[in-house]
């Protein structure tokens, strides 16, 4: 898996590229908690969940279609206020869902794991991506301040932070571009 930080860093980038009004802090902070939460399933290992089942370790949470219905709840409890079916209700949808679903794009970049299931419920088969940059994040926060760690902090630096940051940047110039006077 990618650690917190980059799958955070990923929300954030995203969110960036959405130019609703009224983004706050509730928008961006629930963006991080979505790209985050489909790691809760390493709980699983406690409880002798093998890796490999529909609930394991880069399972069902880390699948498309789990992506899609935590953006509803997330809609469904957070954003109670907004019209549903409004394209501003659609709108935040979508962010909440490529703000999950990023999780596991980045996971399916990873050097190590078995893969992720992209396609669960229908299609429980792990899956990686062709290229694979990015070193795995180990589970645990003691291990995660090791070498192994160390590793992991300057390969998503390169992969997943310097992107990240030149899209912000280029979102930002688009914006102030696109807001100049037409007669200029």
């Amino acid at each position: 898996m990618a650690s917190a930080f980059g799958h955070a860093m990923a929300a954030i980038a995203i969110g960036k590229g959405f130019t609703l009004k009224d983004l706050n802090w509730k928008f961006g902070l629930l963006g991080i908690a979505c790209s985050i939460l489909p790691d809760a399933d390493v709980i699983g290992f406690k409880f002798g969940i093998a890796y490999e089942s529909f609930w394991g370790h880069r399972g069902f949470s880390h699948s498309l279609v789990f992506a899609a219905l935590l953006a509803v709840f997330v809609m469904l409890v957070f954003y109670r206020k907004e019209a549903i079916a409004s394209v501003r209700w659609w709108l935040l949808w979508l962010y909440f869902a490529l703000a999950t679903a990023s999780h596991a794009l980045l996971d399916g970049m990873t050097s190590g794991g078995k893969g992720v299931a992209f396609f669960s419920p229908f299609d429980n088969a792990r899956y990686f991506l062709p290229w694979r940059p990015i070193k795995v994040s180990p589970i645990g926060v003691e291990q995660f301040f090791s070498e192994w760690g160390m590793r992991v902090i300057k390969s998503e630096l390169l992969w997943i932070f310097v992107p990240c940051l030149v899209f912000i940047m280029l979102m930002y110039v688009v914006r102030r571009i696109a807001s100049l006077p037409a007669d200029r």
